[in-house]
């Protein structure tokens, strides 16, 4: 018998139990139904002297997480911009961890480290960004954010005759920030950095999306004049799905020294798509992008990317030596480019999504969820009692409800949506969430899985209209019983 045969009973067990799982994603609760005792309940086991049998504990785990899952793997969930998982880039996961590599150099990896190089170059030719643009595949877009932002970092400060790497920050010259609306990653990513969320200068928007005007732009440029700058620019806002004029904002930046980043966490990938790319026109001369693969490419978690048009300062950043690291003189070194040492293979998921999508397969995702997005808003937005706050031009959107009651005022129209929502969820056939955009409660309609369809969309709408006629009617029966 194979030393390698005890593998194969909780392996099995885990093959039958997963695609039992992928096949009641369509009919099961898209919301958790176990509460927190419950799993607790489960879960806490006492801790066997001499362990179990692996399938049992296969078994168990399956049977103690049941109703605490949410369906975000399924085509009804809508809530945050979440990605499914493609069956090429799921299975080509399980093989990454059996092959169980560390990914951080070619001679502990070679295979994985050439996908990954490979990976890269389909990436920036996809995304329409430079090709001799450096990239790292990190754990998502906060660590995407961290790299493109420690190559900022070291650039910005080399120019004011600064060496962070070397010398620290301690009475180095500080680093202003300009910013509109943007995600919290990036405050989280600048205090991770040493530059504290002090440094960041929002800049006046045009209008209710956030867009920044070039005359904005330029006089907070010019009152920073000589200090090292970095500009954060949005490809798809997280609410809205907005874009900045990249065109016209990055030379303005390069004129005045400024680094550009761009968070492109989902909306990057509209660059796939023929249709949609105009979204992003001038985009590809900006100095960094981040972008997500287990958002609109849904590869399994975690996945993310960075690309840094200049690879000297990003290397700079990431790059360590020492005698016992083995380096490759030929080969391309993840470690070189992303934070991480020890690091499984990431590249393998996206390897195998791209190649499962192919060029159309990823351009008809992009485009199909947009569609599906805007069908969700529109058709929404025309219920009784709800209005449209931002129409989707990609994969996000936005509606509110407002309340029924006589007199209603707009604090009573944000609780009234917030209660539409958990209602909604409540009933399992749908998730979506709650944000505030300009200073009104919203639905947040994200749609960024590659199983949507129409029929989702349909039972979303159901269970939004059937929410919203049932609160309705409490709120005239109570009008009714107060009178």
């Amino acid at each position: 018998m194979s030393a390698y045969s005890n593998f194969s009973p909780a392996l099995n067990k885990a093959l039958n139990h997963a695609l039992a799982y992928l096949e009641s994603l369509d009919t099961d609760s898209v919301c958790a139904t176990a509460s927190l005792d419950e799993l607790r309940g489960r879960l806490n086991r006492s801790l066997d002297e001499h362990g179990v049998p692996s399938e049992q504990v296969i078994d168990e785990l399956v049977g103690d997480v049941e109703g605490g899952l949410l369906g975000s793997a399924g085509g009804r969930f809508f809530a945050w911009v979440m990605g499914g998982s493609l069956p090429a880039s799921l299975a080509a996961d399980w093989l990454v961890s059996t092959w169980d590599q560390n990914a951080a150099i070619y001679a502990s990896s070679p295979a994985e480290a050439v996908i990954e190089e490979i990976v890269g170059n389909w990436l920036k030719e996809l995304l329409r960004l430079p090709q001799s643009a450096s990239f790292a595949l990190t754990t998502g877009c906060q660590m995407a954010h961290l790299t493109c932002l420690s190559a900022a970092r070291n650039s910005v400060l080399a120019r004011h005759g600064w060496d962070v790497e070397a010398q620290g920050l301690v009475q180095g010259p500080p680093i202003r920030v300009l910013s509109g609306q943007r995600h919290a990653s990036i405050d989280r990513t600048l205090r991770f950095l040493g530059l504290g969320s002090g440094c960041i200068t929002d800049i006046p928007s045009m209008d209710e999306d956030g867009s920044l005007g070039p005359e904005s732009l330029e006089a907070v440029l010019r009152a920073f004049s000589g200090q090292p700058i970095i500009l954060l620019l949005s490809a798809g806002d997280i609410n809205t799905g907005a874009y900045h004029n990249f065109r016209d904002l990055i030379p303005i930046a390069h004129a005045f020294g400024a680094w550009v980043h761009v968070d492109g966490a989902f909306g990057l990938w509209a660059n796939a798509s023929e249709k949609l790319r105009h979204l992003l026109d001038g985009v590809e001369e900006a100095d960094s992008w981040a972008t997500d693969g287990h958002k609109w490419l849904n590869v399994p978690y975690d996945c993310g990317y960075a690309f840094v048009a200049d690879p000297r300062p990003h290397q700079a950043a990431m790059s360590v030596r020492a005698s016992y690291i083995a380096r490759s003189e030929v080969a391309r070194d993840p470690f070189d480019w992303n934070l991480e040492w020890s690091r499984r293979g990431r590249g393998v998921a996206t390897y195998a999504a791209l190649r499962e999508l192919g060029r159309k397969g990823i351009s008809d995702l992009v485009e199909r969820c947009s569609r599906h997005a805007h069908s969700l808003v529109t058709r929404i937005g025309a219920l009784k009692g709800a209005e449209i706050m931002r129409e989707s031009e990609i994969n996000q959107g936005l509606v509110r409800f407002r309340s029924p009651d006589p007199g209603a005022t707009e604090t009573d129209h944000d609780a009234f949506t917030d209660r539409v929502i958990d209602e909604v969820v409540r009933t399992g056939r749908a998730f979506f969430g709650g944000t505030t955009w300009n200073g009104k409660r919203c639905m947040r309609i994200s749609v960024c899985n590659w199983k949507t369809n129409d029929a989702d969309v349909d039972v979303a709408l159901g269970a939004v209209e059937e929410a919203l006629g049932s609160l309705a009617g409490v709120s005239e029966t109570m009008g009714e019983s107060m009178r």
